[in-house]
This record gives structure tokens, C-alpha cells and sequence, in this order.
């Protein structure tokens, strides 16, 4: 907990009250208004939340005038680097990085829960074959609490363990259902001898009349792409889940909501978003044309995957992207793929443009993944679910965070309220 160290003086009506001011590790200082209602009779106003400072966290740090972005204290692009996806899954999850006896354990723990129950292969038949795959595990994720009871109970530190790992591992495996119940293919089960994100592949491309062997670069590729979406701070997903979780909600259903609001094109179709942007502007002699709108104000097109709303900078998680999609168009090619030719002209027409530099307008981690999905095969909509898998460990996290907090309370925002005041009920004739 941390220590008030000053107050903040708020007077109004006559009023003054002192409210406790809070000193974070890193960031601005916070003013507690938790009491202001109580002593106050007031409310505050802040939609959106963008002022607000919901709950204490130590497991995730964004600054986005510089650029940076921490999860325990070490710097994204370092653990992008030198880490992989399993192993930052630990740091976010326990707090420090594991030594190697401590990887081994957690890893094998997380291999050892990648299938699902038999029974939910016929969960995934009630959807219809064309159902979105967003759509599928909302409903797949919400009903794991049918099938797992014994990892239920949130008051039970084991139980929390044993979910935690379950979600972590079986996220994957769901997400390639959902994909291969899409295009009519049979589910592929994982293997344990091989790592996380050659698995989530295999399990997505892997057909039973021939062998599957993983490439090693795009493994890697996919490893990145979990690893900077793993976390992002109170984003609204992640809000949603800690909200959900507030009123004791199973695990399973609070990722479940964290999904759900996943699915929205303003938080993590953003990748999906970029992609179809290059397919309107279909071809490479178009690009001038598209920048040009870009930069006319009463002309409503938008480059999509460029810049950031919190980062007012770079995009931290960018550059480490960038040199995944270059080795996987390298290995892929893109002579063939005029989606992707479209992709590599406009990046390098746009880092060339002054007036992107001068907005700070860079390409965003949004528009390398997009390009690398697709390389990939992925279609769209799959996106936004391999999304949802990265993301998993971060509301993960932040749920047990929650869960253990002694000041934990039920979420319950106010209102400015702007509808009639007290009437009587007028009877239907006289109406």
C-alpha cells in the first residue's frame, strides 16, 4: 500500500476538504477521491476514465510521452529481445523473472494443461461454420467454469493457481479450434514437445494427411506478437476484466468479458483495421493518393496503424515488430502478395514524409502484426483472437492482482445524471 505523503486542497461551496495525494513508483502523483462523496456530497466527472486512477497495480508502467512501456520494471523491447513469450508469462504472473529451474516447472505445468475437455469439441458444433471467431470463444471461454469446477472458487489461492494456468494454456488450443471449426477443418491436438508458439501453428495449419514441421522464424515471429501484446496497463479490456471480477465472478467469465471487449474495432481490431486499410488502398500507385487524404483534415480516411493514443511518441513494441515482419516477408516473400507489397511501399513512403515525422505519426505494433498475420495465411478474423491469446496472461495478472488486494471492492461508477426529474405515472387514457 502505498503511503500518503501530502494533500490536496479542494475547495467549492464553501467547502474545503483535504484529500490524500499518493506518490507512485513512476508517473504523476494521484489524488485520492474515494471519500469525496462521503464528506463532499460531490461526485467527480471524468468519462472515459482517462484521469482516473482506478486501482494500486505493480505489474505494468506506460509513459507515453517517452515512449516506454514496463512490465515489472524491465522494458518491453529487452524482453521482446532477449525473453520469450512463457517466460515473460512468469514475470507478469509472479513478479520476477523465474531462475531456470523455475521456467522449466512453469512451462511444463502450462504444456502439461494445453487440452481441453473432451466434451468441449461439441460445445464448438453448436456455432454455425461462418460464426466469427471472437464470436466462438466468448461463448467456449464463458463456459470453461462448466467444466472445470474445481478452479472456481477465488478465495482458494490454489484454485486461483490452478486457473491461471489452465487459461494460460488452453486459450491457445481454443483459438485454433475456433479457427479450423471456421474453415472446416479437423481440430488438431496439441503436442507437448514442442514450445508454445510452434504449438498454437501446428494446432492452426496442421492437417492429418501430412506432417507439419514449424518454421523457426515464424515461431519466433508468433512468440513476438504474444509477447508485446501481453500486457498494456488499464486498457479497456483489461478494466473490464478486473470490473467483472470486483463482484467475485468466476475467473473463467471474467476473461470471458475481457474477450468480449476485446472484440471491439476501437481496442483490439485495431490490427484487423489496418489490414483492411491496405486492401482498400489495393495497389502500390495508389499509396500517394492515400497519403494525400491522410493529410487533408476535411477528408474523413485515416491511416490506420499509425501512431498511438497513448503513445505520443513511439510505439515502444514497434521496432522489435518491425524486425520480425522483415524476416518473415524475407522468408515469405511478398512478390506475389500485393496486399503486402502495398504494406512495405506505404511504411516506407510515410517514415519518408515530414509531415508524419513531424505528428510523430510511426507505424504502430498494430501495423507490423497485421502484416505478419497475413503473411502467415491468417485470415482477418483471426486477428483479433490471436490477440485475445497474447492478452490472456495480462488479464491473467491483473485479475489475481485484484483478487488479493485487502482493499478490493464491487466496481461501482456514478453518473452525471441529465434525465427528467421525479413526475407521477399519468394513466394510458389520459395520456
Amino acid at each position: 500500500m502505498v503511503e500518503s505523503t501530502k494533500n490536496a486542497t479542494l475547495s467549492f461551496d464553501g467547502k474545503t476538504l483535504e484529500l490524500p495525494m499518493y506518490s507512485p513508483t513512476a508517473g504523476p502523483d494521484v489524488i485520492d477521491i474515494s471519500k469525496l462523496y462521503a464528506q463532499g456530497d460531490v461526485f467527480t466527472h471524468d468519462p472515459g476514465f482517462t484521469s482516473t486512477s482506478s486501482c494500486e497495480s505493480s505489474i505494468t508502467f506506460i509513459d507515453g510521452e517517452k515512449g516506454e512501456l514496463l512490465h515489472r520494471g524491465y522494458p518491453i523491447d529487452q524482453l521482446a529481445e532477449k525473453s520469450h513469450y512463457l517466460e515473460v508469462c512468469y514475470l507478469l504472473l509472479y513478479g520476477e523473472l523465474p531462475t531456470a529451474a523455475q521456467l522449466e516447472d512453469f512451462e511444463t505445468r502450462v504444456t502439461r494443461h494445453t487440452m481441453v475437455h473432451e466434451q468441449m469439441h461439441n460445445f464448438f458444433r453448436g456455432f454455425r461454420r461462418d460464426a466469427h471467431p471472437m464470436a466462438t470463444m466468448v461463448g467456449v471461454v464463458g463456459a470453461m467454469s462448466a467444466f472445470y469446477h474445481d478452479s472456481t472458487d477465488i478465495t482458494d489461492p490454489w484454485q486461483r493457481e490452478v486457473a491461471a494456468i489452465r487459461l494460460i494454456a488452453k486459450l491457445p488450443t481454443i483459438a485454433a479450434m475456433a479457427y479450423k471449426y471456421s474453415v472446416g477443418q479437423p481440430f488438431v491436438y496439441p503436442r507437448n514437445d514442442i514450445d508454445y508458439a510452434s504449438n498454437f501453428l501446428r494446432m492452426c495449419f496442421a492437417v492429418p494427411a501430412e506432417e507439419y514441421e514449424v518454421n523457426p522464424i515464424l515461431s519466433r515471429a508468433m512468440d513476438r506478437i504474444f509477447t508485446l501484446h501481453a500486457d498494456h496497463e488499464q486498457n479497456a479490456s483489461t478494466s473490464t476484466v478486473r470490473l467483472a471480477s470486483s463482484s467475485g465472478a468466476n475467473p473463467f467469465a471474467c476473461i470471458a468479458a475481457g474477450i468480449a471487449c476485446l472484440w471491439g474495432p476501437a481496442h483490439g481490431g485495431a490490427n484487423q483495421a489496418c489490414l483492411e486499410m491496405l486492401q482498400e488502398i489495393g495497389s502500390v500507385d495508389r499509396i500517394p493518393e492515400f497519403i494525400a487524404r491522410a493529410k487533408d483534415k476535411n477528408d474523413p480516411f485515416r491511416l490506420m496503424g499509425f501512431g498511438h493514443r497513448v503513445y505520443k511518441n513511439f510505439d515502444p513494441r514497434a521496432k522489435v515488430m518491425k524486425q520480425s515482419a522483415d524476416e518473415v516477408l524475407d522468408l515469405l516473400g511478398v512478390e506475389n502478395n500485393p496486399i503486402l507489397q502495398v504494406a512495405k511501399e506505404l511504411e516506407a513512403q510515410a517514415l519518408a514524409d515530414p509531415y508524419f515525422a513531424e505528428k510523430k505519426l510511426f507505424p504502430n505494433v498494430d501495423f507490423y502484426s497485421g502484416i505478419i498475420l497475413e503473411a502467415m495465411g491468417f485470415p482477418t478474423s483471426m486477428f483479433t483472437p490471436i490477440f485475445a491469446v497474447s492478452r490472456t496472461i495480462g488479464w491473467v495478472s491483473q485479475w489475481k492482482e485484484q483478487i488479493s488486494d485487502p482493499k478490493l471492492r464491487i466496481g461501482r461508477p456514478r453518473q452525471l445524471y441529465t434525465g427528467s426529474g421525479a413526475r407521477d405515472y399519468v394513466d394510458v387514457e389520459n395520456r
